[in-house]
Order: C-alpha cells, then structure tokens, then sequence
C-alpha cells in the first residue's frame, strides 16, 4: 500500500515536457531571432559603411541577444508567473531591457567590429521588447478569458494550445452550471468584479453586459463587454441573454433610482445581489465578493454609520460604562466604542449571557489592548449601581437599559414603569454623584405622541434628562437621543419573520398599512456616539432615519430574500394592531423647534423643558401607583404625568380618516 502510494506521489512529481518558463524563453528567441531577421538581414542601408556581411550579422545578433537575455536572467524576468502578472512585471521587463541595451550600446562602440547606427540597434531592441511585452499580455488574457467567456479568448487559447503554451487548468467541468449575469455599474467595482468572473475558471458566473446610467459610458466596452443603458433595460433583453441575476456594484448610485431598480428587476423574476469590493472601499487588502442582498442594503441609501475623528477623539482614552451592554444596541455601542482605545468599557447588565458575549467577542478581537468589565447589576438597583458607578467613575455614561417591547410592556405596565423610569433615575443619580463628565440617554421614536406605555415611559426619561440638564449648579452633561426601529434588533419584526420564514409561514403583519422608521444596528449606534460627543447638555437629538418602510413591503421582501415568492410559497397574514400600536410613528415632537447640527444626520429638537420640581412630582405619583401593583393603575398615572399620551385607538382612527 505505501508503495503504491509512492509511486502514485512520484509520478505526480514527474516534471512536465515543457514548462512554463521554457516556452516561454523560446517564443523570446523566436521574436529576438524574428527581429534581428528583419533588421539585419531584410533591411540594409544603402550606405557600404553598414552593409554586414554574414559573420558581422552573427556578431551584431550575438552582440544583442546575449546582454538582453543575460538581463532578464539576472532579473528573474523568467521566475515570474505571468498569468498573474501585473504592471510591475512588465516594468521590470522594461527596465531590464534598457539595461541590456545600454551595455549593447557600449559594446558596439568599442568593439573593434563592422558598426552599425544606434537608431538600428535600439530599433532591434525595441522591437524584440515590444514582442516580448505582447506575447505576455496576450498570454495573460488567454489565462483569464480563454475559459470560454470570450470569443476572443477562445480563438487564442486554441492557438496557444498549439503552440505549447495552453495556461494550466483552463479546462472546466463542462457539466458545471454556468450562470449568465449582468453587472449593474461600469466602475471601479463592476469592472473589478467582471475581471474576477472571467479570469476564474472555477468561476460558475459568466457576465453578459453591464448596465450604467452615466451617459459618458453607455454604448463603450469593458473587458469586451457592452455597456447598455441601466434604465433602459427590458426583461425581454434579459431574456434573450439568458440572465439569471442582476448584481449591483455601484456604492455611488443615487438611493431612489437605486430602488427603482431593484423592484423592476426583482418584479421581472430575476435574482438581485450586491458587490462588496473592499479593497477599492475600505483600502484593506481583501479580495470582493458578491452576496444576496440583505435587509441593511434594501434601505438603499450609502452607509452613514462612518465616525468623523472629532468623535473618536472625544471617546479616546475614556472610561465609559454602557447599561443594557449586552443587548443589541448596547453591544453595538461597545463595538464601535473598541475601535476608539477608550482606557475602559463597564458593561452593565442584568443579563450575564449577552454580557459576557460581548466581552468575549472584545477580547478575541483586541486582546489586552481594552480594558473591558462586566458588572450584573440591575439599573432598578439604585444601591448596586451606585457602587459601581463609585467603582469605576465612568466619564461618559450611555444608558441603553430598558425594556422595549412594546405589546409586552403594556401587560406589564408596573414593570415596565419600574425599570424604564426608575431606572432611568437612578443611572442619572449615579451619574451626577459619582462626578460623570457626559451622560447619553438613548430614546426611540414612540417617546413622540406616545400610545402605548413603553413610549409613555421613554418620554418620562427624556423629562428627567431634560431637567437634571436644567438643574442650577449641574455639572454633567445630560442629553438624549431618539431614533426608530433597528433592523435586526432582539425582538423586533425581522427575527420574528426569520422565524417564520424558516418554519413556512405564514408571516404575520399586525395591519397593511402600517409604515416603520428603520435604521441599521451600526447607523443608529454610530450616530448615537456622535451625538453624545457633539452635545453642549439639554439636548434632545433626533436621527434622520430617512424614508419609512411599509411592514408588508419588508415581509415581502425578506420572502424574496429567502429564495421564495409572496403569497405563492409562503404567505402573510394580517392579524390586527397589538396593544398600544399605532399605524405609524413620528420623530418629533413640534417640527418647527428643530435645529441642524454639524452633522447632517443629526437634529435638535429644543423644547422647554420641565423643572425638576414637576418631574419630581410627576415620579411621586408613578412611584405611588407602581406600590400598589396595579398595571391598570400605572397606565392611567402615566396618562395623567404624560401630556403627549393619548390611546392608539383615538390616533389610528384619525390616521384611518386621512
């Protein structure tokens, strides 16, 4: 048996009849001979001075040929593999050649031999390089277009092949199932990822033609591949060309026609994907790849979860404490927050699971470089919370901990009460006793016009901010922050419907008119940094969460991103509104108290805000309400304590007139 296996291992390293590098030396020779044929022997001046006869042509070809090879020798022009070669091989084969030539020069001065004119000789050395240059570059494109994406390609690769000098591993399982693709971008990124199909031979994508909306591009070519007008595509030309997908690789297209797009060709039938290159992008050197389009790209609009250095330098070097670290949101603000080398991040949490996740994840990820604690401690627990804030003496607070959803909160409204404003207090306390520089309170979008307790609660926190922000002689700064709804989130719409998805359906929408902000996890935790550094206290921060998203369309659409068809494989259900949910929600409170920032994703809303006697006396009612244990009892003090807060019944109804 080993025999045999090493038998098999020598016949596997029996080395090939002709190599690359010996092939290639002797289509060097062939042009060099060519070239010295055609200058020398076919071209002779009418001058008898240089008129050779045939020992002095032998000496002029030795004379030459010998300093170009001994160059390219010395200068492993023939240890690269030009497959993969890139301008940088060619310039040393440039850069070599002009070495040679300048000892050719020399030599044919001083040698006592028959003389010719240098414009002669450097015609005899330009053209061998130009001929050597050639035979590369086109054995280069063979390499990448001569697995059968190109009839150019191929008619060379024939040639090639009869030659001696068929690029290895060209041949493809012709069983393989290729698929026909159109590439939606003539830049940077679609050129790149087209010169990846067609140089691959693994690859099972063959790109037909690109689409783009510059008209300085449309009716030009790419790799030979024609560029058509991306709006002026019909499904009928889609058809005819065999597409099976549409991938997007234009990070710069406009966020609208963007989605045009994508519903045009997601209602034609076709797949959608998108193109993530990298190292055009990001500068890192990573190759691009191309994926299914999730739910962050169908918000189609540019990443705007990008730092300005402002930021990272205020975080820098802090000591930050985030409660509810261990949630979504509040793992997230710990991610980003790593990248910024703050001296310290304190997770608090009365989860541990999602704790220690996170500082597992920091540590794999940074080591020894972040300083990273977990304290388990409730944020109701004004004693233990205390100790921690004394503990550590954070600089900048983020308080992320509360109970959010929405339908669960209003079965439970003395909880919910409890732990969102109560909770909310005591971290401001916390905060203020232990000589905190920043505190950032995290809001949502139901704080506006609530209808429901949870929102009722978020907009007591954000009066108690508000007021500690007032308070004469405060030396913190407080401020807020209010955004929507956050792809992705623990308990929100789209694990739910991942879910049911996997388990077949159907999808379960609470009505069909129902429209939601939505923000990705790293937008609305990026933003939220930013705010909190760029904030002067008292501010209450609203996030551009830019166009609303109809619930049906996203149930619609994360069918299609299954590979599945609405209402066909799997379908959807209306179930009614939940209690306390409304058929749409706001950001603002009054629109025309709304202030631009520095940062054109961020605004202020200024409102007066409550003294802290009133809030005072608003959480003396709701704490006399909690004790008794009555939910009813809660709900209706919070009617009383919270202006905005009317029933989802009297504010859907009016939605429904409109």
């Amino acid at each position: 048996m080993a025999n045999n296996t090493n038998e098999n291992v020598s016949k596997q390293k029996k080395p090939r009849k002709h190599t690359g590098q010996t092939v290639l030396v002797l289509y060097d020779l062939v042009i060099f001979f060519g070239v010295c044929f055609l200058m020398l022997v076919l071209y002779q001046n009418r001058s008898a001075d240089e008129k050779l006869g045939a020992l002095d042509m032998f000496i002029h070809i030795a004379l030459a040929g010998v300093p170009i090879f001994a160059a390219r020798i010395i200068g492993r022009i023939y240890n690269q593999i030009w497959r993969y070669g890139g301008i940088q091989c060619y310039i040393r084969l440039l850069v070599t050649d002009g070495a040679a030539f300048v000892v050719y020069i020399l030599l044919e001065l001083f040698l006592p031999i028959k003389h010719i004119t240098i414009a002669r000789g450097f015609s005899i050395y330009c053209a061998t390089l130009l001929g050597s240059l050639a035979i590369r570059m086109i054995y280069r494109y063979v390499y990448k277009c001569g697995n059968t994406r190109t009839k150019y390609g191929r008619f060379l690769l024939s040639v090639f092949r009869l030659f001696a000098l068929s690029p290895s591993n060209q041949d493809k399982d012709s069983s393989a199932v290729q698929s026909n693709v159109v590439i939606l971008g003539a830049g940077d990124e679609g050129s790149a990822l087209a010169e990846e199909m067609i140089g691959d031979p693994e690859s099972n994508y063959v790109p037909k033609f690109f689409a783009d909306l510059s008209r300085d591009k449309i009716g030009r070519q790419i790799h030979d591949l024609k560029i058509y007008d991306a709006c002026s595509i019909t499904d009928i030309m889609l058809r005819e060309y065999e597409i099976s997908e549409i991938i997007f690789a234009c990070p710069d297209i406009d966020e609208d026609i963007a989605k045009v797009l994508y519903k045009r060709f997601r209602d034609w039938g076709f797949k959608v994907r998108t193109y993530d290159y990298k190292s055009l992008r990001g500068g890192e050197a990573e190759r691009g790849k191309f994926r299914s389009m999730g739910l962050d790209d169908l918000l189609f609009r540019k990443p705007r979860s990008i730092l300005d250095g402002k930021t990272a330098a205020y975080y820098k070097g802090k000591r930050v404490l985030v409660t509810g670290g261990g949630g979504s949101i509040g793992a997230e603000l710990c991610r980003i927050l790593a990248k910024m080398k703050p001296s310290l991040i304190v997770i608090v949490d009365i989860y541990e699971n999602g704790a220690y996740d996170v500082r597992q994840e920091l540590k794999i990820i940074y080591g020894d470089e972040i300083d990273v604690k977990i304290e388990i401690v409730s944020v109701t627990n004004y004693y233990g919370l205390l100790k921690t804030f004394k503990k550590y003496k954070p600089e900048v607070v983020l308080h992320a901990a509360a109970h959010k959803h929405v339908p669960l909160m209003e079965e439970n409204c003395v909880e919910a009460a409890y732990n969102n404003v109560f909770g909310t207090l005591n971290t401001v306390k916390c905060a203020v006793e232990s000589g905190a520089e920043r505190f950032i309170m995290l809001s949502t979008d139901k704080a506006v016009n609530p209808t429901n307790v949870m929102g009722a609660t978020k907009r007591l926190c954000e009066m108690i901010v508000a007021a500690y922000a007032a308070k004469e002689g405060n030396t913190v700064n407080f401020s807020a922050t209010r955004f929507g709804n956050v792809l992705g989130s623990a308990g929100s719409v789209v694990p739910l419907f991942r879910k049911q998805i996997a388990y077949g359906g159907p999808l379960t929408v609470t009505d069909k008119r129902i429209i939601r902000y939505f923000m990705s996890i790293s937008e609305a935790a990026s933003l939220v940094l930013i705010s909190g550094a760029m904030a002067a206290s008292g501010e209450l921060f609203v996030l551009d969460m830019g166009e609303p998203v109809k619930i049906i369309e996203l149930a619609e659409t994360m069918i299609r991103l299954s590979g599945l068809r609405p209402y066909v494989d799997i379908d959807i259900d209306e179930i009614g509104l939940r209690p306390g949910e409304k058929l749409y929600e706001e950001l603002l409170l009054k629109t025309e108290n709304l202030d631009k920032t520095p940062n054109e994703l961020i605004f202020i809303e200024r409102d007066v805000p409550h003294s802290l006697g009133e809030v005072e006396a608003k959480l003396g009612l709701l704490k006399d309400a909690i004790e008794t244990g009555d939910d009813a009892k809660v709900k209706e003090t919070l009617m009383r304590i919270v202006p905005e807060y009317r029933t989802p019944e009297d504010v859907n109804g009016n939605v429904a007139k409109a």
